[in-house]
């Protein structure tokens, strides 16, 4: 089976990464997308980071009656902050029978050289990649790189939590299964 892996902290979820999934398994090769909760991103301040679990069920919540997604908690048990490398290793090592491919934007693309072993990740596994404005991707890494064609949508989590935080309508923008739990939950009011 062929997964999407789609890393992020997903603080909240929104409806952006739900359209960029269901684009990715209507108009790839992809069989199922495994949207991988962070506790940690290296490259992030977890200063306004809701708790991981949370993070996952809100996940779980919008996903819910789509067998072509699943929320994990791989990088949950792993060392922290989450390095994508250690969590592909442990994928390859628990699910030899699965083929795993990146899914990222084209702003993650462009810091790709920075993370712990790129080296290994460009040479082992293909990148399914979404544009995002202002991010053009040259592929001077020369990795297995597939530009995906993904609706653009500038939808941002700070801007959500922001709005949450002063009071605003974040409607539309969430699931609204995960609006109410993020209401009923009280999280990013603080």
């Amino acid at each position: 089976m062929k997964i999407g892996l789609y890393f992020g902290s997903f603080n909240p979820v929104h409806v952006a990464h739900l359209i960029i999934a269901n684009h990715l398994l209507n108009h790839s090769d992809l069989d199922k997308i495994w949207f991988v909760v962070s506790p940690q991103n290296p490259f992030k301040s977890g200063k306004n980071l809701l708790n991981e679990y949370h993070r996952l069920h809100l996940v779980q919540t919008a996903i819910e009656n789509d067998v072509r997604m699943k929320a994990s908690n791989i990088e949950f048990s792993l060392p922290k902050p989450s390095y994508t490398s250690t969590t592909l290793a442990y994928l390859a090592e628990k699910y030899p029978e699965h083929e795993f491919v990146l899914i990222m934007g084209s702003d993650s693309f462009q810091n790709l050289h920075k993370w712990k072993n790129a080296d290994n990740i460009i040479n082992n596994y293909e990148i399914y990649i979404y544009l995002r404005p202002g991010f053009e991707v040259d592929n001077t890494l020369q990795a297995k790189i597939k530009i995906m064609d993904a609706p653009l949508l500038q939808i941002s989590a700070t801007r959500i939590r922001e709005d949450i935080k002063n009071g605003k309508s974040v409607r539309y923008v969430l699931p609204e299964a995960v609006r109410e739990e993020i209401e009923s939950g009280g999280y990013y009011k603080k």
